[in-house]
């Protein structure tokens, strides 16, 4: 087996990587500003394709970010893979259903008609909460949560565990298959400020929003118009409580539980202990 990993730079693909690189599994390392050694990706260059799926017999594929319409630039991968027999594909797909954004599901149909597919459809990541994200930063440098959620709650899950998710899919016997992503626990924003001040000593402060309000702020850290309207609605949706089902579906995939929100701060405290 040799696999080839998109996004390996990224949340989900660096703890995918570790993992091959631990049991042994020969992969590769695709991104579009690769490091030395790494194969060169871009979801919108058709021509860095074929190289992808040279000598590959499994890839991950993290489909472009920030977009309400992933099909256009993931198609022509689908289709290549499809011509060249590729064995098994493990496509990153969400749980989350961004407004007005149909063509992330039209991906993950067209997905399936695509021989050894395997779709994991995780949770919002606890890594949310960590980093380069919006809602990471102001977290991080004001001690301030902003939601436009109300106290919906959020099955979140540990990014380590998607990879863990994913690194079963490559390697199981079986594909074929969609596997519905969750941590073990449903929490609200609120639920989520008071573990991190629980864990860390450090106050969080939940402040509640509008869709329009947050929509504003993703858009001054940077995120495109659009993506960053449709986010911050489907924030505002989780007040309606669609979003905190819990699901068996990495315990069936892995044969073990996911991590704690809990256990999640305490890897990472830190970081809002330097804030």
């Amino acid at each position: 087996m040799s696999v080839a990993v998109i996004g390996a730079s990224g949340t989900t693909g660096r703890a995918l990587t570790a993992l091959l690189e631990a049991d042994g599994t020969p992969f590769r390392r695709a991104s579009r500003t690769p490091a030395p050694g790494a194969t060169r990706f871009d979801w919108h260059d058709p021509s860095t394709h074929r190289a992808l799926l040279d000598g590959a017999t499994a890839v991950y594929a993290v489909p472009p970010p920030t977009t309400g319409d992933p099909l256009p630039a993931v198609r022509p991968l689908l289709d290549l893979a499809r011509r060249s027999g590729l064995p098994r594909l493990v496509l990153l797909g969400s749980l989350a259903v961004l407004p007005d954004a149909p063509g992330a599901a039209e991906m993950e149909a067209e997905v399936r008609e695509t021989p050894g597919w395997t779709v994991l459809r995780p949770a919002g990541f606890m890594q949310n909460f960590t980093g380069a994200h919006p809602v990471a930063v102001r977290l991080r440098e004001r001690g301030q949560l902003l939601s436009a959620g109300g106290d919906g709650r959020v099955g979140w899950i540990d990014a380590r565990d998607v990879a863990s998710a994913a690194h079963a899919a490559l390697l199981a016997d079986r594909t074929a298959s969609e596997h519905r992503l969750t941590g073990p626990q449903a929490l609200s924003h609120r639920e989520v400020a008071r573990v991190v001040g629980e864990r860390t000593g450090r106050a969080v402060e939940v402040v509640e929003v509008t869709a329009a309000e947050l929509a504003g702020h993703f858009r001054a850290a940077g995120m495109p118009e659009p993506f960053a309207d449709r986010l911050a609605r489907y924030n505002a949706s989780i007040r309606d409580g669609g979003e905190g089902g819990l699901t068996d579906g990495f315990a069936r995939l892995t044969g073990r539980e996911p991590g704690t929100f809990a256990a999640f701060v305490d890897d990472h405290r830190a970081e809002w202990a330097a804030g």
